[in-house]
C-alpha cells in the first residue's frame, strides 16, 4: 500500500502539532507537579449477565472477584468489583429490565481497557484465550486486544506499569 500525498502531508502536520502540543504542556519529569490524584479507583462497564462476567474476568484472566453490592443508584442492580493489581479495581453494573444493547465502540466513548500484566503471566493468558476459542489481535509481541462478553474491548499488555512499547509515560 502506497502513501498518498495527503496521507503524508497529513502525517508531518500531526507529527508538528505533536511537538508543538509538547513543547508547550510537558513539562520534563522533575519539575512536574505532583498529581491531585491517589489513582485510579475503579473504571466501571457494563453487564448484560452477572456470572457470565465473573466466570470471564475470575475464571478465565484470574481478576479475583472482591465484592458484589446493590447498585446504589439503580435497585435491584449488581455493581461488583474485580482486583486487577496495584489497589485497582474493574467494576461493573448490570441493569436488570433494561435493555443496554451490546457494547458499540464510538469516538468520544471508551476505546478499550488496558491491564498489565507480568510477561509470563502474558503469555499464560494467551494461551488460555486460544484454548477458550476467543478471538484476539496480538499487537508488537507485548498486546493482546480482545472483547469481553459484552464486546468492550479489553488490553492485556506486559509492558510494565508506566511504560509504552519501551517508552516511559510516567
Amino acid at each position: 500500500m502506497t502513501t498518498t500525498d495527503s496521507e503524508s502531508a497529513r502525517s508531518v502536520r500531526s507529527d508538528s502539532e505533536r511537538a508543538r502540543i509538547r513543547a508547550e504542556y510537558l513539562a520534563p519529569p522533575e519539575t512536574r507537579p505532583k498529581s491531585s490524584a491517589r489513582g485510579l479507583h475503579h473504571t466501571a462497564l457494563v453487564s448484560s449477565d452477572v456470572e457470565a462476567t465473573i466466570r470471564f474476568y475470575q475464571g478465565l484472566l484470574e481478576f479475583p472477584l472482591t465484592e458484589l453490592i446493590e447498585n446504589r443508584d439503580y435497585p435491584g442492580s449488581s455493581h461488583f468489583f474485580f482486583d486487577i493489581g496495584n489497589g485497582n479495581l474493574l467494576a461493573f453494573f448490570d441493569f436488570p429490565g433494561l435493555d443496554v444493547g451490546p457494547y458499540r465502540e464510538v469516538l468520544g466513548g471508551l476505546h478499550h481497557v488496558a491491564i498489565s500484566v507480568e510477561p509470563s503471566r502474558w503469555e499464560a493468558l494467551r494461551d488460555k484465550l486460544i484454548g477458550e476459542k476467543i478471538e484476539f489481535i496480538e499487537h508488537s509481541e507485548v498486546s493482546l486486544y480482545f472483547r469481553d462478553p459484552d464486546g468492550a474491548r479489553i488490553e492485556l499488555i506486559s509492558d510494565p506499569l508506566g511504560e509504552m512499547y519501551g517508552n516511559h509515560v510516567l
